[in-house]
């Protein structure tokens, strides 16, 4: 008796591959196996922009905190510092915040690094 494979799932697995890879340059969007790696990279490389995303986002936060800061004449570390001596509770997202609407004037660093 002569072997069968699910033609239909393996056809369906591999539309969704492709359906993934619309977009992408060449090969890498018409032929199944050069596509399957493009998109598993691209997999990787979306869930390390996420990431990246949050690193960045702290970064920028901590800059704005720390401009806010020294214009009132103390450094960032020791305002965190004086923060969780006092149980001030606040997430730097917050502070960078406050820092942003009730100093005007602070020259702020809007690059994300």
């Amino acid at each position: 008796m002569p072997r069968s494979g699910n033609a239909v799932a393996s056809k369906k697995h591999k539309k969704k591959i492709l359906n993934y890879a619309k977009g992408f340059y060449g090969a890498r969007s018409k032929l199944y196996t050069v596509a399957k790696n493009a998109v598993e990279k691209s997999f990787q490389y979306s869930y390390m922009g996420r990431k990246m995303k949050k690193r960045n986002f702290r970064k920028l936060w901590i800059k704005r905190i720390n401009a806010a800061a020294r214009k009132n004449g103390i450094s960032y570390s020791n305002l965190i510092f004086f923060f969780n001596k006092k149980n001030f509770v606040l997430n730097r997202k917050g502070l960078a915040d406050l820092a942003m609407k009730n100093f005007k004037n602070v020259n702020y660093c809007y690059c994300l690094d």
